[in-house]
């Protein structure tokens, strides 16, 4: 994955310029995601052309400057490029079959295809089979911001699929902000990265609520525990370098902190949870983890051996 810069500006990425190019796309597909990207493509001097099921969802945005479309097929035909966001893979490819079914000329020539719908690698790499039979250069993406970040110098949507579609219009994607790794050509690559990240980042609330949850069993509120939380959240950058090290050259050394001991520090915390009668599903789920893999033999290992339980549960 190329190194990228996360900016602390929230300042527009592509504001409005007299000189900006002048690149056409349609944007099918209009909830708040789908809007915020129309927008950052106005913003960024594009002529874009909009469609969405409920023909009302277009006016902000044609008050705006863009053009309503009346069909999926004469927004794609109006577009060298076409995006398209949507709530899932059922609706996505839905609304793509029915692109040309009734026109005489294929809609779909010269035209490259960016879909920014979310869902799983799989359903992503059927996408690409489709649009591989027809001929239509695909590129694969998953948004990694919330709406307001969309079109700003934090903005982040990850790629993968077609190099050349992602060469040809690397450009005109920036418009959704700076931050634009190109994965891979494997089109499901951009839904793992996404649900990695998000794998990460819910299970990591989770147990940051459960903390706010035990410590507040206490008394202690959450904006007192804060600090010593971010003195936790501090040291993960390290300790995630060290983390890579471990799994991936499959080697566990347990001599900063085992398995074993690490379980024990576990069971404390579970029994603390459960005598201030609070939800233990988070932590059983980490407890069963670790006991499944001393029982495999790892209680001398740290903590990355579960890896192994993991991968063959």
């Amino acid at each position: 994955m190329p190194a990228f810069d996360m900016p602390a500006s929230d300042t527009p990425a592509s504001p409005h310029r007299p000189d900006a190019p002048d690149t056409s796309v349609s944007v099918l597909g209009l909830g708040a995601m789908g809007t915020a990207l129309a927008d950052a493509l106005l913003a960024a001097g594009h002529r874009v052309t909009v469609w969405n099921r409920s023909p009302a969802r277009a006016d902000a945005l044609v008050a705006r400057g863009a053009t309503r479309a009346d069909s999926p097929t004469e927004a794609v035909a109006a577009s060298a490029l076409v995006v398209v966001c949507v709530t899932d893979y059922d609706i996505a490819n839905t609304l793509l079959a029915d692109v040309g079914s009734t026109a005489d000329a294929d809609p779909w020539a010269g035209r490259t295809l960016v879909n920014l719908t979310s869902d799983t690698p799989e359903r992503a790499r059927e996408a690409a089979a489709w649009a591989a039979a027809r001929d239509i250069p695909y590129l694969d993406g998953a948004i990694m911001v919330p709406t307001p970040v969309v079109g700003t110098a934090n903005g982040l949507v990850l790629y993968s699929g077609s190099r050349p579609a992602f060469e040809a219009h690397g450009a005109t994607l920036r418009a959704f902000g700076p931050n634009t790794p190109f994965l891979g050509e494997d089109h499901g690559l951009a839904a793992v990265y996404d649900l990695g990240m998000l794998d990460f980042f819910y299970t990591s609330m989770a147990g940051l609520t459960h903390a706010f949850g035990l410590v507040g069993a206490d008394g202690v509120s959450a904006a007192e525990f804060l600090p010593f939380a971010n003195i936790i959240f501090g040291i993960l950058p390290n300790i995630m370098t060290a983390m890579t090290t471990a799994i991936d050259t499959d080697t566990h050394p347990g001599d900063q902190g085992n398995l074993t001991m690490e379980a024990a520090g576990i069971d404390h915390i579970l029994t603390a949870a459960k005598t201030r009668g609070l939800d233990v599903g988070v932590l059983e789920a980490v407890k069963d983890l670790t006991t499944r893999t001393i029982a495999r033999g790892h209680g001398p290992n740290a903590f990355t051996a579960t890896i192994k339980t993991i991968r063959n549960p």
